[in-house]
């Protein structure tokens, strides 16, 4: 059985829009003045081996010389070609017209690869590329955050491209991934299709895109057929890219004029089908009519029945049409307009009317630019390209359970070339409860403080959110990498933030920096108050026993060791890193220089009291005693200048020992300027315990070399301690065991020299008398 043939209305009123554009243009006195232009219908009739065949036809008339006489007799001249619609087709014809420089203007064919214009030299559209198409969609996706979505495409060289075109452009931008790409199938599948449908559904991708033709879905973002009640609830909602809408003044009275009787031979059988197709009734010679099949008459009213072909509101192939007829106009008033002399051609040559060759009319047409009476600006990039712009169209669901198509906005082409989205989101209709935006994602974003994991195999939208390690932060969602934190700053328990590190060192305001102060100060005190009451009973016995004079400086010296820790203390400057060695050097060996001195004195005297040793005592009289202590003190001076000058000790932030805190300490610059002076006071202390312990079995009239034994038995074995207790604490810790080493030493040396003698003065005041200490023993002054 014949299959019934159904009339393409909307492709008649596409050809009726370019009727209009050139009559349109003929009354225009400014535009091709003195020149009529005319057409040629051609219809494909959806086979492309039909549209070859016209391309081939047109071409080989070419081929005759088509130039008209001058009056006006012969052929008309075929110029331009406005078509096809289809992108397969387009690309058969243009391959063939090219090689004949034949312009071509498409309305409707959009696929990407006719942008090559090496290939296709004389294709030019005034619908915006699949490339830009993409961009669009893609500029949609990033609006919304959708990054994980389906793509369906029609089996045809439209699919095929604009699929690949997707894809590259997806992974150059980024931001989302394919959950799948189907290809929709030509002829009805059923198993196919219902594969296709299942996947949808199984799939995690809420976001289905399509990129189709009129064959599947009518052009489908603006097509009425699918706007019925059974589709709305699977397609309501539905966000679609449609070309740029257009108005176009005076095309609805045109197309009432519409008659069989009134149109030229190029658009009788077109008018005659359509008019058969829209009242059902059959134009037929009178002897071959048949009772049961209406007649034609003629008399039809249009007005009176419903057809697409006045439906004018919602213009758009058609409007491209309308750019493409006037696009070539223009070029050729634009060519027609040449002055002689200054032409583009070989030797500045204009083209003529009566031997125009379609090559030169393509010469202006890549130069047109003109405003329509929409506002919409029409030119060529070197592609061929017209500007791009599209309109997004929404599918509203309405109460009633009609539906209707609105403009929520548009895409056009921005200064950088990308596609520039422009949105009313207040008008969207979403069709789901929540009337929101859908959700979808292979992965939940990564929140601030997590990076992006690839999961094994997969796109790169399906991942896995790992958190920042310490000391690394993202302060933004899905981020790829973690950045590292500055030197001084430490990331937040979140991971979102790069906080300044925690500072430490041996503060006055911590629990042990107040404790070793308060015991810093309470040793100066009770140096003070014991010096005070040395001085206070200066000219007892006890006192004046064994030079009075050492005793005192020995206590001045013990009272610069209890302040000079207080150096060890608080945030570390310049000025107390240098000075805070050298003054626990200086006052230490001038301490131990004055016990030192004593000891040497106790045995000069005992010797002395032996037959025939009195000699001994002119080396060790008041003024070698203190010139002994000078000269001991400048050597250990020397030492501290000599460091400080060559590697002084400066403030430093250390991390090693804690990657979240900065422990600010005193570098020493020098570890051979520490070492020798910590050795110099540990030889002097050492020359000291010997003395004093070979002293030790002195009769009892000299037992102060037992307690200067002691004293030093009690500092040496401090300062032993101390070495490995300051290598094994980090940070303050460090400073905190040199400050108790300090403290402890000066208090042993404090009490162990000086507690007997003040316990005599204080609570035996009996036996501080000059017969006790000369019935103990001799006394020196």
């Amino acid at each position: 059985d014949k299959q019934p043939c159904v009339f393409d209305t909307l492709g008649f009123r596409d050809a009726m829009t370019m009727a209009f554009a050139v009559e349109e243009i003929n009354k225009n006195p400014d535009l091709l003045p003195n020149l009529t232009l005319g057409y040629s219908l051609y219809d494909n009739c959806g086979a492309l081996v039909i549209g070859f065949s016209g391309a081939l036809s047109l071409a080989s008339g070419q081929e005759e010389g088509i130039s008209p006489q001058e009056n006006c007799s012969g052929t008309p001249p075929i110029l331009a070609i406005v078509g096809d619609s289809y992108s397969t087709f387009s690309i058969a014809i243009a391959n063939v017209l090219g090689l004949f420089k034949i312009p071509i203007v498409s309305y409707f064919a959009t696929c990407s690869c006719l942008s090559d214009h090496r290939q296709f030299p004389s294709f030019f559209r005034t619908i915006p590329s699949d490339a830009f198409q993409v961009n669009a969609v893609i500029q949609i996706l990033k609006h919304f955050g959708w990054t994980w979505v389906g793509l369906l495409v029609t089996d045809d060289d439209y699919g095929f491209y604009v699929a690949q075109s997707f894809q590259s452009s997806l992974s150059q931008q980024g931001g989302a991934c394919l959950a799948y790409v189907e290809v929709l199938p030509w002829d009805s599948k059923p198993g196919e299709l219902k594969r296709i449908v299942n996947l949808i559904k199984t799939s995690m991708a809420r976001v289905v895109i399509v990129f189709s033709k009129d064959v599947f879905f009518e052009a489908w973002a603006s097509a009425a057929v699918l706007q019925i009640p059974r589709f709305i609830p699977f397609l309501g909602g539905t966000l679609g890219i449609a070309i740029r809408r257009g108005e176009i003044p005076g095309l609805r009275d045109f197309l009432l004029q519409t008659h069989p009787n009134k149109n030229n031979n190029y658009e009788t059988n077109l008018v005659r089908q359509f008019w058969e197709h829209t009242f059902q009734c059959k134009f037929k010679p009178a002897e071959e009519e048949e009772d049961d099949e209406a007649l034609c008459t003629g008399d039809e009213d249009l007005e009176q029945v419903e057809t697409e072909l006045l439906d004018v509101s919602n213009l758009r192939p058609e409007y491209n049409v309308y750019k493409a007829v006037y696009a070539l106009a223009h070029a050729l008033d634009e060519m027609l307009h040449c002055e002689p002399g200054k032409g583009p051609f070989v030797d500045r040559t204009c083209a003529a009317l009566q031997s125009l060759e379609p090559w030169q009319l393509l010469h202006y047409l890549q130069k047109v630019n003109f405003t329509t009476p929409f506002g919409d600006q029409v030119s060529f990039d070197e592609n061929g390209d017209a500007l791009p712009m599209y309109d997004v169209m929404n599918w509203v669901w309405l109460p009633d359970g009609g539906t209707k198509i609105q403009n929520v906005g548009e895409v056009k082409k921005s200064a950088f070339g990308r596609g520039e989205l422009v949105l009313n989101e207040n008008l969207i209709f979403w069709n789901f409860e929540s009337k929101q935006p859908p959700q979808s994602a292979c992965s939940e974003n990564c929140p601030p403080g997590t990076r992006m994991a690839r999961k094994k195999g997969q796109p790169v939208c399906c991942f896995d959110c790992i958190p920042c390690s310490d000391g690394k932060i993202s302060n933004g969602s899905n981020a790829r990498e973690c950045i590292s934190c500055p030197e001084d700053f430490w990331s937040s328990p979140q991971r979102d933030d790069c906080l300044p590190k925690e500072t430490e060192f041996l503060s006055y305001h911590e629990p042990l920096g107040i404790c070793l102060t308060t015991t810093s100060l309470l040793g100066t005190f009770i140096c003070a108050l014991v010096l005070g009451i040395f001085i206070y009973h200066r000219s007892t016995p006890i006192v004046r026993a064994n030079n009075s004079e050492l005793s005192f400086l020995l206590l001045v010296s013990l009272k610069l060791c209890f302040l000079c820790s207080l150096l060890f203390i608080g945030r570390p400057r310049l000025w107390t890193c240098q000075l805070r060695h050298a003054a626990f050097g200086i006052s230490f060996v001038l301490c131990v220089s004055c016990i030192l001195v004593k000891t040497m004195v106790v045995l000069a005297v005992f010797k002395a009291s032996k037959p025939g040793g009195g000699a001994s005592l002119k080396w060790f009289g008041p003024t070698q005693q203190r010139g002994t202590v000078f000269t001991l003190t400048c050597i250990q001076a020397a030492v501290c200048t000599v460091w400080i000058v060559s590697a002084s000790p400066m403030p430093h932030k250390n991390t090693q020992y804690h990657n979240d805190k900065i422990v600010y300490e005193c570098e020493v610059g020098s570890t051979f300027g520490f070492a020798v002076l910590l050795s110099y006071i540990g030889l002097l202390a050492f020359i000291s315990f010997v003395l004093a312990f070979l002293a030790r079995n002195l009769p009892d009239n000299f037992n102060e070399a037992k307690l200067i034994t002691f004293s030093m038995l009690i500092f040496c074995a401090v300062w032993v301690a101390f070495v490995p207790a300051y290598i094994n604490s980090p940070g303050r810790y460090a400073d905190a065991v040199e400050v108790f080493a300090i403290l402890a030493s000066s208090f042993g040396l404090l009490v162990a020299l000086f507690g007997p003698k003040c316990y005599i003065i204080l609570l035996r005041p009996e036996r501080n008398t000059k017969k006790a200490i000369m019935g103990r023993g001799i006394t020196t002054s």
